[in-house]
Order: C-alpha cells, then structure tokens, then sequence
C-alpha cells in the first residue's frame, strides 16, 4: 500500500490530504486568502500519522507566488525528512479535471486563474481522455474572453471576464488537494519547482542566478 501526501496551496485556499491507494483517507481544505504559512504544517499534522507518507504531491502553480513556494518549500522539507519522493502537478489540469468531474456533458472547458497585475491565466482542456487543447497563457481579460468563446470557464479568475460579459458560463473553482486523484498519472510527474505564468514580482537568488 502507498499512502500519498497531498499539498494544495497554489491560490487562495489552503487544502492538505493523504491518501492510499487512490483513496482520500483524511484531508482539509480551508480558504486562507494568503494564511498559508500559518495553517500548512499544523493541517498536514492533524492528519493521521501526522500526515507521513511514501510520497508527496504538490501543486506547482500557476497561482499565487507567495502560496507556490510555500506549498513547494514544505513538500521539500517533509521529503528530505521522510525520505520519500515527491512531484508536482498543475493548478490548470487539476481545475479542468474537477470541472468534468462535475459536468458530464462538458466536451471542453476553460481554466480561469488570478493572474496579477489585472491579467489572468488561461488554458482550454478537453475530456475524455484529459488533455490540453490549448497552449497556457497569461491573458488581460478582454483577451481571454477572446479565447474562450463560448465554453465554460473554471476557476478564482473569473470574476475579471464577469465584470466584461455577466452572460459569459462561468463557474467559481478553487483547487482541492484531494482532486488530485482525478488526474491521470501523466499530469501528476512534473518536477518541484514553481510554474510562473509571467515573471515574478519577487525573486530569489538562486532565481536571478546570482547564488
């Protein structure tokens, strides 16, 4: 049997779970707004075993830059500790996968996230099998609604092409950490590191290679 830890802190909710073999044993899911770094590591505690695991799953973005590394700092952190492996997944996949998860009759939908500085990050995705259909962009909202023609719309990202087109199909998502089991494999293997949609306001050293 292998237990997985699961970490979800890419935008503004804060959402942990372990699961075993493909089953949610325990999990939380709160909207923090930018709480993440106070309420990541005591919700992983309050999970069973407090919340050890064989290997670990953590959003890699696109999202909020604060709340990425955050969720990728402490997945790092428990690894090296418990000696296990971990990889990353998407914000876009795991939004479009709960989506069609909950609109069987959606042949292809779009992912609507916070952006920053008024823009939003966008990319289509079909069903069955999941897959993009789109490239990942970084869109002003008039753009986006471009792009997204007349399909549905998932995400926190939203509210931007709402204030342009009320008529528009749009659906309030937030990523939850147990939806991760939605994913097919292959979008559950990327490496650790933060997916940016645009450059970062803030970057480390390491980042601006001078360390």
């Amino acid at each position: 049997m292998t237990r997985t830890l699961i970490i979800e802190t890419a935008t503004a909710a804060c959402s942990v779970a372990l699961t075993e073999d493909g089953v949610v044993l325990a999990e939380t899911h709160e909207v923090v707004g930018r709480g993440h770094a106070e309420r990541l590591i005591p919700m992983i505690a309050d999970l069973p075993g407090q919340g050890r695991a064989d290997r670990i799953l953590v959003d890699c973005g696109p999202g909020s830059f604060t709340g990425v590394r955050v969720g990728l700092a402490a997945a790092r952190g428990l690894a090296i500790g418990w000696g296990c492996a971990v990889a990353g997944y998407s914000s876009l996949p795991l939004i479009a996968a709960t989506g069609f998860a909950s609109d069987s009759s959606l042949a292809e939908l779009a992912v609507v996230l916070e952006g920053g500085h008024g823009e939003v990050f966008m990319q289509v995705f079909a069903a069955q099998p999941l897959m993009e259909s789109g490239p990942f962009r970084s869109l002003a909202p008039a753009a986006a609604i471009q792009t997204l023609g007349r399909r549905a719309a998932f995400g926190n990202g939203i509210r931007h092409l709402a204030a342009l087109d009320p008529n528009l199909d749009l659906r309030e998502t937030l990523p939850r950490a147990s939806s991760a089991l939605l994913l097919p494999q292959a979008f559950t293997t990327l490496a650790p590191r933060p997916i940016y949609g645009r450059a970062p306001d803030a970057r480390t050293l390491a980042e601006r290679g001078l360390a």
